[in-house]
Protein backbone atom coordinates (compact mmCIF):
# COMPACT_ATOMS: atom_id res chain seq x y z
CA UNK A 1 0.00 0.00 0.00
CA UNK A 2 2.35 2.23 1.30
CA UNK A 3 4.00 1.69 -2.35
CA UNK A 4 0.66 2.56 -4.32
CA UNK A 5 0.39 5.89 -2.09
CA UNK A 6 3.91 7.05 -3.51
CA UNK A 7 3.36 6.32 -6.87
CA UNK A 8 0.23 7.92 -6.55
CA UNK A 9 1.80 11.19 -5.43
CA UNK A 10 4.14 11.17 -8.51
CA UNK A 11 4.11 14.28 -10.23
CA UNK A 12 4.32 13.70 -14.39
CA UNK A 13 7.84 15.31 -14.85
CA UNK A 14 8.94 12.92 -12.45
CA UNK A 15 7.90 10.42 -14.70
CA UNK A 16 9.53 11.87 -17.48
CA UNK A 17 12.56 12.01 -15.35
CA UNK A 18 12.38 7.91 -14.98
CA UNK A 19 11.37 7.21 -19.37
CA UNK A 20 13.95 5.30 -20.70
CA UNK A 21 15.84 6.69 -24.02
CA UNK A 22 13.80 5.99 -26.63
CA UNK A 23 12.78 6.89 -30.76
CA UNK A 24 11.19 10.13 -28.98
CA UNK A 25 14.08 11.51 -27.60
CA UNK A 26 16.63 10.71 -30.42
CA UNK A 27 13.55 12.42 -33.20
CA UNK A 28 13.36 15.47 -30.82
CA UNK A 29 17.43 15.76 -30.47
CA UNK A 30 17.71 15.06 -34.58
CA UNK A 31 15.18 17.34 -35.70
CA UNK A 32 16.40 20.07 -33.19
CA UNK A 33 20.11 19.39 -34.28
CA UNK A 34 20.13 19.40 -37.93
CA UNK A 35 18.67 23.44 -37.45
CA UNK A 36 21.25 24.08 -35.19
CA UNK A 37 23.75 22.11 -37.90
CA UNK A 38 22.71 25.08 -40.54
CA UNK A 39 22.80 27.79 -37.94
CA UNK A 40 26.59 27.08 -37.20
CA UNK A 41 27.30 26.24 -41.19
CA UNK A 42 26.03 30.03 -42.13
CA UNK A 43 27.92 31.14 -38.75
CA UNK A 44 31.16 29.36 -39.76
CA UNK A 45 31.16 30.02 -43.44
CA UNK A 46 31.55 33.70 -42.76
CA UNK A 47 35.62 32.68 -42.30
CA UNK A 48 35.29 31.61 -46.02
CA UNK A 49 33.42 34.38 -47.36
CA UNK A 50 34.64 37.26 -46.30
CA UNK A 51 37.45 38.15 -48.58
CA UNK A 52 34.70 37.09 -51.96
CA UNK A 53 32.39 39.74 -49.92
CA UNK A 54 35.30 42.16 -49.82
CA UNK A 55 36.59 41.83 -53.17
CA UNK A 56 32.95 42.37 -54.32
CA UNK A 57 31.80 45.52 -53.11
CA UNK A 58 35.09 46.43 -52.23
CA UNK A 59 35.06 47.07 -48.94
CA UNK A 60 37.86 48.51 -46.34
CA UNK A 61 38.86 46.06 -43.02
CA UNK A 62 36.17 47.84 -41.07
CA UNK A 63 33.59 47.31 -43.21
CA UNK A 64 34.44 43.84 -43.75
CA UNK A 65 34.67 43.42 -39.71
CA UNK A 66 30.55 44.99 -39.55
CA UNK A 67 29.92 42.17 -41.70
CA UNK A 68 30.72 39.42 -38.94
CA UNK A 69 29.42 41.62 -36.25
CA UNK A 70 26.36 42.28 -37.90
CA UNK A 71 25.54 38.65 -37.08
CA UNK A 72 26.00 38.79 -33.25
CA UNK A 73 24.28 42.12 -33.21
CA UNK A 74 21.22 39.77 -34.50
CA UNK A 75 22.10 36.91 -32.34
CA UNK A 76 22.16 39.27 -29.17
CA UNK A 77 18.77 40.52 -30.29
CA UNK A 78 17.35 37.00 -30.65
CA UNK A 79 19.22 35.76 -27.39
CA UNK A 80 17.80 38.28 -25.04
CA UNK A 81 14.11 38.67 -26.97
CA UNK A 82 13.31 34.37 -27.41
CA UNK A 83 13.88 33.20 -24.00
CA UNK A 84 11.60 35.72 -22.80
CA UNK A 85 8.74 35.30 -25.38
CA UNK A 86 9.50 31.18 -24.85
CA UNK A 87 8.70 31.52 -21.12
CA UNK A 88 5.54 33.27 -22.13
CA UNK A 89 4.53 31.75 -25.34
CA UNK A 90 5.88 28.47 -24.89
CA UNK A 91 8.86 26.89 -26.07
CA UNK A 92 7.79 24.90 -29.17
CA UNK A 93 6.19 28.25 -31.00
CA UNK A 94 9.32 30.12 -30.61
CA UNK A 95 11.87 27.06 -31.32
CA UNK A 96 10.29 26.41 -35.20
CA UNK A 97 9.74 30.64 -35.63
CA UNK A 98 13.47 31.47 -35.18
CA UNK A 99 14.78 28.88 -37.84
CA UNK A 100 11.97 30.60 -40.26
CA UNK A 101 13.23 33.83 -39.35
CA UNK A 102 16.95 32.68 -40.06
CA UNK A 103 16.08 30.80 -43.27
CA UNK A 104 14.44 34.26 -44.65
CA UNK A 105 18.43 36.36 -43.11
CA UNK A 106 20.36 33.69 -44.96
CA UNK A 107 18.48 34.22 -48.30
CA UNK A 108 18.44 38.16 -48.06
CA UNK A 109 21.93 37.32 -47.76
CA UNK A 110 22.62 35.43 -50.53
CA UNK A 111 20.51 37.94 -52.99
CA UNK A 112 21.62 41.31 -51.23
CA UNK A 113 22.38 43.80 -54.07
CA UNK A 114 24.58 46.27 -51.66
CA UNK A 115 26.47 46.30 -48.36
CA UNK A 116 24.20 47.64 -46.79
CA UNK A 117 21.45 45.32 -47.27
CA UNK A 118 23.78 42.76 -46.85
CA UNK A 119 24.33 44.12 -43.26
CA UNK A 120 20.46 44.45 -42.81
CA UNK A 121 20.47 40.48 -44.00
CA UNK A 122 22.85 39.75 -41.34
CA UNK A 123 21.30 40.96 -38.52
CA UNK A 124 17.34 39.23 -39.79
CA UNK A 125 19.57 36.02 -40.20
CA UNK A 126 21.43 36.42 -36.26
CA UNK A 127 17.98 37.30 -34.67
CA UNK A 128 17.22 33.66 -35.96
CA UNK A 129 20.04 31.98 -34.74
CA UNK A 130 20.56 33.83 -31.65
CA UNK A 131 17.04 32.68 -30.80
CA UNK A 132 17.03 29.39 -31.74
CA UNK A 133 19.89 27.98 -29.55
CA UNK A 134 18.95 28.55 -26.23
CA UNK A 135 15.51 27.92 -27.00
CA UNK A 136 16.31 24.70 -28.41
CA UNK A 137 18.49 23.72 -25.71
CA UNK A 138 15.86 24.71 -22.96
CA UNK A 139 13.19 22.20 -25.02
CA UNK A 140 15.27 19.57 -25.09
CA UNK A 141 16.45 19.64 -21.44
CA UNK A 142 13.13 19.55 -20.56
CA UNK A 143 11.76 16.81 -22.41
CA UNK A 144 15.04 14.35 -21.25
CA UNK A 145 15.02 11.88 -18.40
CA UNK A 146 17.41 13.26 -15.47
CA UNK A 147 20.13 10.50 -15.92
CA UNK A 148 20.66 11.54 -19.86
CA UNK A 149 19.81 14.80 -19.83
CA UNK A 150 23.39 16.31 -20.13
CA UNK A 151 24.50 13.82 -22.54
CA UNK A 152 21.37 14.49 -25.06
CA UNK A 153 22.27 18.15 -24.56
CA UNK A 154 26.26 17.47 -25.34
CA UNK A 155 24.90 15.48 -28.48
CA UNK A 156 22.95 18.24 -29.50
CA UNK A 157 25.35 21.09 -29.64
CA UNK A 158 27.19 18.22 -31.32
CA UNK A 159 25.75 19.07 -34.46
CA UNK A 160 27.02 22.74 -34.42
CA UNK A 161 30.37 20.36 -35.32
CA UNK A 162 28.71 18.92 -38.45
CA UNK A 163 27.61 22.47 -39.47
CA UNK A 164 30.84 23.59 -39.25
CA UNK A 165 32.45 20.29 -41.46
CA UNK A 166 29.78 21.11 -44.16
CA UNK A 167 30.81 24.52 -44.13
CA UNK A 168 34.12 23.92 -44.94
CA UNK A 169 32.47 21.12 -47.56
CA UNK A 170 30.10 23.80 -49.16
CA UNK A 171 33.31 26.81 -48.80
CA UNK A 172 35.57 24.19 -50.69
CA UNK A 173 32.78 22.65 -53.09
CA UNK A 174 30.05 25.02 -54.15
CA UNK A 175 31.68 28.52 -52.83
CA UNK A 176 34.75 27.91 -54.90
CA UNK A 177 32.57 27.03 -57.80
CA UNK A 178 29.72 29.23 -57.60
CA UNK A 179 30.59 32.36 -55.85
CA UNK A 180 29.75 33.42 -51.91
CA UNK A 181 26.16 34.36 -52.77
CA UNK A 182 25.45 30.17 -53.12
CA UNK A 183 27.41 29.86 -49.41
CA UNK A 184 24.37 31.60 -47.94
CA UNK A 185 21.89 29.92 -49.98
CA UNK A 186 22.81 26.61 -49.75
CA UNK A 187 21.30 26.32 -46.04
CA UNK A 188 18.25 28.38 -46.20
CA UNK A 189 15.97 26.32 -48.02
CA UNK A 190 16.89 22.76 -45.93
CA UNK A 191 16.93 24.88 -43.07
CA UNK A 192 12.99 25.46 -44.11
CA UNK A 193 11.82 22.26 -44.55
CA UNK A 194 13.55 21.05 -41.10
CA UNK A 195 10.92 24.54 -39.82
CA UNK A 196 8.42 22.53 -41.07
CA UNK A 197 9.23 19.30 -40.01
CA UNK A 198 9.43 20.39 -36.15
CA UNK A 199 5.44 21.30 -35.78
CA UNK A 200 5.00 17.61 -35.24
CA UNK A 201 7.24 17.68 -31.55
CA UNK A 202 5.20 18.73 -29.22
CA UNK A 203 4.94 21.26 -25.83
CA UNK A 204 7.27 21.15 -22.89
CA UNK A 205 5.29 19.35 -20.25
CA UNK A 206 7.07 21.49 -18.03
CA UNK A 207 5.80 24.31 -19.24
CA UNK A 208 2.63 23.72 -19.74
CA UNK A 209 2.27 22.64 -16.21
CA UNK A 210 3.52 26.48 -15.34
CA UNK A 211 0.86 28.24 -17.19
CA UNK A 212 -1.72 25.61 -15.19
CA UNK A 213 -2.37 23.09 -18.61
CA UNK A 214 -2.18 20.24 -16.32
CA UNK A 215 -4.04 18.03 -18.88
CA UNK A 216 -2.54 18.72 -21.93
CA UNK A 217 1.18 18.32 -20.03
CA UNK A 218 0.14 15.09 -19.04
CA UNK A 219 -0.84 13.70 -22.78
CA UNK A 220 2.73 14.86 -23.52
CA UNK A 221 4.68 12.46 -20.75
CA UNK A 222 2.03 9.84 -21.96
CA UNK A 223 3.38 10.17 -25.27
CA UNK A 224 7.07 9.66 -24.13
CA UNK A 225 6.20 6.88 -21.98
CA UNK A 226 4.59 5.45 -24.79
CA UNK A 227 7.30 6.16 -27.02
CA UNK A 228 9.28 3.96 -24.21
CA UNK A 229 6.66 1.06 -23.93
CA UNK A 230 5.99 1.72 -20.81
CA UNK A 231 2.36 0.95 -21.17
CA UNK A 232 1.30 0.57 -17.54
CA UNK A 233 3.31 3.98 -16.91
CA UNK A 234 0.13 5.68 -18.50
CA UNK A 235 -2.39 4.41 -15.74
CA UNK A 236 -0.55 6.74 -13.84
CA UNK A 237 -2.76 10.20 -12.42
CA UNK A 238 -1.91 13.47 -13.47
CA UNK A 239 -0.38 15.08 -10.49
CA UNK A 240 1.28 18.91 -11.49
CA UNK A 241 4.15 19.80 -9.88
CA UNK A 242 4.04 22.99 -7.86
CA UNK A 243 4.07 26.32 -9.53
CA UNK A 244 6.39 28.84 -9.51
CA UNK A 245 3.84 31.76 -10.36
CA UNK A 246 7.07 34.23 -10.51
CA UNK A 247 8.75 34.62 -14.29
CA UNK A 248 9.99 38.57 -13.84
CA UNK A 249 13.66 39.00 -15.29
CA UNK A 250 14.93 40.44 -12.07
CA UNK A 251 14.66 36.52 -10.56
CA UNK A 252 17.23 35.74 -12.44
CA UNK A 253 19.29 37.82 -9.53
CA UNK A 254 17.03 37.25 -6.84
CA UNK A 255 20.05 35.34 -3.99
CA UNK A 256 19.43 31.55 -4.66
CA UNK A 257 19.75 32.48 -8.47
CA UNK A 258 22.24 35.24 -8.30
CA UNK A 259 25.85 32.96 -7.96
CA UNK A 260 24.20 31.24 -10.69
CA UNK A 261 23.95 34.36 -13.03
CA UNK A 262 27.37 35.58 -12.44
CA UNK A 263 28.85 32.74 -13.61
CA UNK A 264 26.86 32.20 -16.42
CA UNK A 265 27.36 35.72 -18.01
CA UNK A 266 31.16 35.32 -17.08
CA UNK A 267 31.28 31.85 -18.84
CA UNK A 268 29.19 32.77 -21.73
CA UNK A 269 30.95 36.38 -22.57
CA UNK A 270 34.84 34.70 -22.12
CA UNK A 271 33.58 31.26 -24.11
CA UNK A 272 31.41 33.32 -27.24
CA UNK A 273 34.59 35.89 -27.82
CA UNK A 274 37.60 34.08 -27.59
CA UNK A 275 35.53 30.99 -29.85
CA UNK A 276 34.78 33.62 -32.79
CA UNK A 277 37.95 35.88 -32.11
CA UNK A 278 39.92 32.75 -33.28
CA UNK A 279 37.69 30.58 -35.30
CA UNK A 280 36.36 33.28 -37.84
CA UNK A 281 39.90 34.39 -38.05
CA UNK A 282 41.79 30.86 -38.41
CA UNK A 283 41.68 31.21 -42.41
CA UNK A 284 42.93 34.78 -42.24
CA UNK A 285 45.66 33.90 -40.10
CA UNK A 286 46.48 31.14 -41.90
CA UNK A 287 46.79 33.05 -45.23
CA UNK A 288 48.83 35.63 -43.10
CA UNK A 289 51.30 32.84 -42.46
CA UNK A 290 51.64 32.10 -46.25
CA UNK A 291 49.36 29.76 -47.01
CA UNK A 292 47.20 30.05 -50.12
CA UNK A 293 43.41 30.45 -49.84
CA UNK A 294 42.36 27.20 -51.05
CA UNK A 295 45.26 25.59 -48.89
CA UNK A 296 43.97 27.48 -45.92
CA UNK A 297 40.81 26.40 -46.05
CA UNK A 298 41.43 22.81 -46.04
CA UNK A 299 43.77 23.22 -43.48
CA UNK A 300 40.70 24.86 -41.54
CA UNK A 301 38.48 22.27 -43.00
CA UNK A 302 40.32 19.04 -41.61
CA UNK A 303 41.38 20.51 -37.68
CA UNK A 304 38.02 21.11 -36.99
CA UNK A 305 36.83 17.37 -37.79
CA UNK A 306 38.41 17.18 -34.46
CA UNK A 307 35.54 19.05 -32.99
CA UNK A 308 33.43 15.61 -33.14
CA UNK A 309 35.46 13.55 -31.17
CA UNK A 310 35.76 16.54 -28.39
CA UNK A 311 31.71 16.66 -28.38
CA UNK A 312 31.30 13.43 -27.95
CA UNK A 313 34.31 12.86 -25.40
CA UNK A 314 32.34 15.49 -22.90
CA UNK A 315 28.97 13.39 -23.98
CA UNK A 316 30.63 10.75 -22.12
CA UNK A 317 32.13 12.90 -19.61
CA UNK A 318 29.66 15.02 -18.93
CA UNK A 319 27.23 12.05 -16.81
CA UNK A 320 30.38 10.41 -15.51
CA UNK A 321 32.69 13.65 -13.80
CA UNK A 322 29.78 16.20 -14.11
CA UNK A 323 29.21 19.46 -15.46
CA UNK A 324 31.64 21.32 -13.30
CA UNK A 325 34.84 19.14 -13.26
CA UNK A 326 34.46 18.41 -16.81
CA UNK A 327 33.95 21.91 -17.80
CA UNK A 328 37.24 23.44 -16.18
CA UNK A 329 39.03 20.67 -17.77
CA UNK A 330 37.95 21.32 -21.24
CA UNK A 331 38.18 25.29 -21.02
CA UNK A 332 41.66 24.64 -19.63
CA UNK A 333 42.54 22.62 -22.87
CA UNK A 334 41.49 25.60 -25.27
CA UNK A 335 43.32 27.92 -23.08
CA UNK A 336 46.81 26.06 -23.90
CA UNK A 337 46.18 24.64 -27.39
CA UNK A 338 44.92 28.61 -28.32
CA UNK A 339 48.43 29.47 -26.87
CA UNK A 340 50.21 26.53 -27.96
CA UNK A 341 48.47 27.39 -32.05
CA UNK A 342 49.61 30.89 -31.80
CA UNK A 343 52.69 30.46 -31.62
CA UNK A 344 53.12 27.87 -34.26
CA UNK A 345 54.02 28.29 -37.77
CA UNK A 346 51.92 26.44 -40.98
CA UNK A 347 53.46 22.76 -40.24
CA UNK A 348 51.95 19.59 -38.77
CA UNK A 349 52.49 21.68 -34.85
CA UNK A 350 50.02 24.15 -36.42
CA UNK A 351 47.80 21.56 -37.16
CA UNK A 352 48.03 19.12 -34.21
CA UNK A 353 47.54 22.57 -31.97
CA UNK A 354 44.37 23.50 -34.18
CA UNK A 355 42.95 20.30 -34.13
CA UNK A 356 43.40 19.98 -30.17
CA UNK A 357 41.70 23.34 -30.19
CA UNK A 358 38.91 22.33 -31.62
CA UNK A 359 38.88 19.37 -29.78
CA UNK A 360 38.62 20.93 -26.32
CA UNK A 361 36.87 24.36 -27.24
CA UNK A 362 33.95 22.82 -28.86
CA UNK A 363 33.44 20.12 -26.11
CA UNK A 364 33.24 23.14 -23.77
CA UNK A 365 30.41 24.24 -25.70
CA UNK A 366 28.53 21.12 -25.63
CA UNK A 367 28.64 21.86 -21.59
CA UNK A 368 27.74 25.38 -21.50
CA UNK A 369 24.59 24.20 -23.47
CA UNK A 370 24.08 21.83 -20.72
CA UNK A 371 24.44 23.30 -18.03
CA UNK A 372 22.83 26.90 -18.89
CA UNK A 373 19.06 26.10 -18.62
CA UNK A 374 19.70 23.54 -15.93
CA UNK A 375 20.09 26.51 -13.24
CA UNK A 376 16.92 28.38 -13.59
CA UNK A 377 13.17 27.40 -12.31
CA UNK A 378 10.79 26.37 -15.57
CA UNK A 379 9.35 29.74 -14.89
CA UNK A 380 12.25 31.74 -16.45
CA UNK A 381 14.42 28.62 -17.36
CA UNK A 382 14.27 30.09 -21.27
CA UNK A 383 14.93 33.77 -20.37
CA UNK A 384 17.75 32.77 -17.78
CA UNK A 385 19.36 30.69 -21.17
CA UNK A 386 18.33 33.33 -23.34
CA UNK A 387 19.89 36.33 -21.06
CA UNK A 388 23.26 34.35 -20.81
CA UNK A 389 23.44 33.73 -24.37
CA UNK A 390 22.76 37.51 -24.93
CA UNK A 391 25.79 38.59 -22.65
CA UNK A 392 27.52 36.06 -24.55
CA UNK A 393 26.66 38.11 -28.07
CA UNK A 394 28.25 40.58 -26.62
CA UNK A 395 31.48 38.89 -26.75
CA UNK A 396 30.70 38.09 -30.11
CA UNK A 397 29.90 41.54 -31.11
CA UNK A 398 33.52 42.26 -30.14
CA UNK A 399 35.33 39.19 -31.16
CA UNK A 400 35.20 39.68 -34.45
CA UNK A 401 36.62 43.01 -34.12
CA UNK A 402 39.92 42.24 -31.63
CA UNK A 403 41.38 39.92 -33.50
CA UNK A 404 42.40 41.78 -36.52
CA UNK A 405 43.35 44.74 -33.86
CA UNK A 406 45.51 42.83 -31.51
CA UNK A 407 47.24 40.76 -33.93
CA UNK A 408 49.18 44.08 -35.68
CA UNK A 409 49.69 45.74 -32.17
CA UNK A 410 51.24 42.34 -30.66
CA UNK A 411 51.44 40.04 -33.23
CA UNK A 412 49.88 36.53 -33.57
CA UNK A 413 51.52 34.99 -30.44
CA UNK A 414 50.00 38.08 -28.10
CA UNK A 415 47.02 38.15 -29.72
CA UNK A 416 46.75 34.41 -28.43
CA UNK A 417 48.22 34.76 -24.91
CA UNK A 418 45.23 37.48 -24.59
CA UNK A 419 42.88 34.73 -25.51
CA UNK A 420 44.51 32.17 -23.18
CA UNK A 421 44.59 34.77 -20.24
CA UNK A 422 40.60 35.07 -21.18
CA UNK A 423 39.94 31.61 -21.16
CA UNK A 424 41.93 30.96 -17.55
CA UNK A 425 39.63 33.82 -15.98
CA UNK A 426 36.55 31.67 -17.49
CA UNK A 427 37.87 28.74 -16.35
CA UNK A 428 38.27 30.14 -12.75
CA UNK A 429 35.13 31.41 -12.62
CA UNK A 430 33.48 28.32 -13.08
CA UNK A 431 35.88 26.67 -10.87
CA UNK A 432 35.00 28.89 -7.80
CA UNK A 433 31.21 29.84 -8.92
CA UNK A 434 29.64 26.65 -10.36
CA UNK A 435 27.19 24.33 -8.80
CA UNK A 436 27.51 20.76 -9.84
CA UNK A 437 23.81 19.58 -11.30
CA UNK A 438 24.93 15.77 -12.62
CA UNK A 439 21.72 13.43 -11.91
CA UNK A 440 19.41 15.71 -10.43
CA UNK A 441 16.51 16.48 -11.41
CA UNK A 442 15.35 20.04 -13.28
CA UNK A 443 12.73 20.72 -10.07
CA UNK A 444 15.52 19.47 -7.43
CA UNK A 445 18.48 22.03 -8.93
CA UNK A 446 16.24 24.91 -9.49
CA UNK A 447 12.87 24.73 -7.17
CA UNK A 448 9.94 26.69 -7.28
CA UNK A 449 9.56 29.78 -5.13
CA UNK A 450 7.13 28.65 -2.69
CA UNK A 451 9.08 24.61 -2.56
CA UNK A 452 12.68 26.22 -2.38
Amino acid sequence: MPGELSATAETFVARLDRVPLNSFHWRLVILAGIGWMFDAMDVLMLGFLLTPIRNEFKLDASQIGLVASATFVGMFIGAAASGRLADRYGRRSVFSTTLVVFSAGALLSAIAPSFGTLLAARVVAGVGLGGELPVASTLVSELSPRASRGRLIVLLESFWAYGTILAGIVALTVVANFGWRWGFAVGALPALYVAYLRRALPESPRYLAEKGRAPEADAVVRRVERAGGGALLTLAPAVAPIRAGRTRITELWASRYAKRTAMLWILWFGVVLTYYGIFLWIPSILAARGLSQVRGNEFFFLSTLAQVPGYFSAAWLVERWGRKPTLVTYLLGTAVTAFLFGNAGTGTDAFVWAALLSFFNLGAWGVVYTWTPELYPTAVRATGAGVAAAVGRVGGIIGPYLTPVLVPAIAESGTFAVFMVLLLITAAAVALLGEETRGRSLEEIAPPAQAA
